[in-house]
C-alpha cells in the first residue's frame, strides 16, 4: 500500500525537529529557571500561529508557568466577515497595532517570551518580539528557517523575529508551508507549520518540567478527570495556582 504523502512529510518534519535537541533543552532550562523564580514564560502567535499557544496552556499536560498572550482580533472566529480571517490577516500586518495592544500587558525582565510565526515577517510578531526585548525579556522565536534566511524583512525595522530573538527554533517546514503536490493543481495542500510549532512547544513544556524536577520543583499539570487517582478538584486547584501566581501571591 502506498504511503500517505502528508504523513510521510510530517514524519520528515519531526525528524528535523529532533536535530534541534540541544537548542530545545537550552530553551527549556531557561524556561525552568524562569518558572522556578516565580515568573512567566509568555507565549504569542497571531493568525494560525495562535493555535500552538492555545494548545500549550491550559490543556491536559500543561501546567502553571506558561502564560498565553492572545488578542481576539488576531485570531479568527469565522471565515469571512466580522471576526473573519481576512480582517486579522490585514491587521497583523499593520505596524504600531501591537504597541496599542500591549498597553494592558504587564511583564517583567525576568519573564521570557516565545513568539511563533512561520513567516517571521508580519508586524504583529515582530513588534511583540521587539517590545519584549526592549523590556529586558529573553526572547525565543519559532519560525521557518527558509523564511528566516531567504525572505526579506517586511517590517520597517528591517528585522524578522529570528533577528530579534535570543534563541531561534526552526520548525523544519519549507516556506510554502503546505507539503503535498496534487496533479493538475497550482500550489500544494496540507499545511504543517502549526503541527510543527505545537510539537516544539510541547517538547519545551516536557523538557521544562523535567528540568524543574531536577531542581526539586514538581509541576502540577492539568489532567483528564478520567485518569485514575485524579481528584475531582484537581484541575480547579491548577486554575487557583494560576490565579495566585497572576496576583503575585
Amino acid at each position: 500500500m502506498q504511503a500517505i504523502p502528508y504523513l510521510t512529510a510530517v514524519a520528515e518534519v519531526i525528524e528535523r525537529l529532533q536535530e534541534q535537541e540541544e537548542q530545545i533543552r537550552t530553551v527549556a532550562e531557561r524556561a525552568a529557571e524562569t518558572i522556578a523564580g516565580g515568573h512567566w514564560v509568555r507565549l504569542f502567535g497571531s493568525g494560525h500561529s495562535v493555535l500552538p499557544v492555545q494548545d500549550c496552556f491550559p490543556r491536559y499536560g500543561g501546567y502553571v508557568g506558561f502564560y498565553p498572550i492572545m488578542d481576539p482580533r488576531l485570531m479568527w472566529t469565522t471565515v469571512s466577515g466580522p471576526g473573519g480571517a481576512e480582517e486579522l490577516l490585514w491587521l497583523e500586518r499593520q505596524e504600531e497595532y501591537i504597541r496599542i495592544f500591549l498597553r494592558h500587558t504587564r511583564w517583567e525582565p525576568a519573564d521570557m517570551l516565545i513568539v511563533i510565526s512561520h513567516g517571521g515577517q508580519n508586524a504583529a510578531p515582530v513588534e511583540m518580539a521587539l517590545a519584549a526585548k526592549a523590556a529586558g525579556l529573553y526572547v525565543v522565536a519559532i519560525t521557518s528557517e527558509e523564511n528566516h534566511r531567504q525572505r526579506p524583512a517586511l517590517h520597517s525595522s528591517g528585522r524578522k523575529i529570528g533577528d530579534i530573538a535570543d534563541a531561534v527554533l526552526f520548525n523544519g517546514v519549507p516556506a510554502e508551508d503546505a507539503v503535498v503536490s496534487v496533479p493538475g493543481v497550482n500550489g500544494k495542500v496540507g499545511g504543517v507549520s502549526t503541527l510543527a510549532a505545537i510539537a516544539l512547544l510541547q517538547a519545551i513544556v516536557s523538557e521544562t518540567a523535567l528540568a524543574l524536577a531536577r531542581r526539586g520543583y514538581l509541576v502540577e499539570p492539568f489532567a483528564s478527570p478520567n485518569t485514575e487517582g485524579v481528584s475531582p478538584r484537581h484541575n480547579e486547584e491548577v486554575y487557583e495556582a494560576f490565579r495566585r501566581r497572576l496576583c503575585g501571591s
